[in-house]
């Protein structure tokens, strides 16, 4: 397998848990850069060009809010999961914890 098919194939199952793990983390808020860092400290690298084009589309689907403020002398956009983003969140989470055992077992892992 090339380098690139690689890059390609871990993109792809990348971007449905970082969907997943933006929403979990803003339940708590969080401006972007504070987003990043949070979610490296718990093991989740995320690069700026993929998260803030994430967050805006997670906006427009009506799963995030956000709000412009000034903190430390600059304005930043501060990002909170929506009522539906919950719900969407709460929804969501069982159907990965399937996946993930049915991965688990496929793989000889369990």
């Amino acid at each position: 397998m090339s380098l690139n098919q690689f890059d390609s194939l871990r993109h792809e199952l990348r971007r449905g848990c970082l969907v997943l793990a933006v929403l979990a983390q803003l339940k708590e808020e969080h401006h972007g850069y504070r987003l990043k860092k949070a979610l490296q400290a718990q093991g989740l690298d995320i690069e700026q060009s993929t998260l803030y084009p994430l967050l805006r589309r997670l906006e427009q689907q009506g799963l995030l809010e956000s709000e412009w403020r000034e903190e430390d002398k600059r304005r930043k956009r501060f990002y909170r999961v929506s009522r539906v983003g919950e719900e969407v969140l709460e929804a969501l989470l069982p159907e990965w914890r399937q996946i993930g055992a049915a991965v688990k077992r496929v793989s000889g892992e369990v």
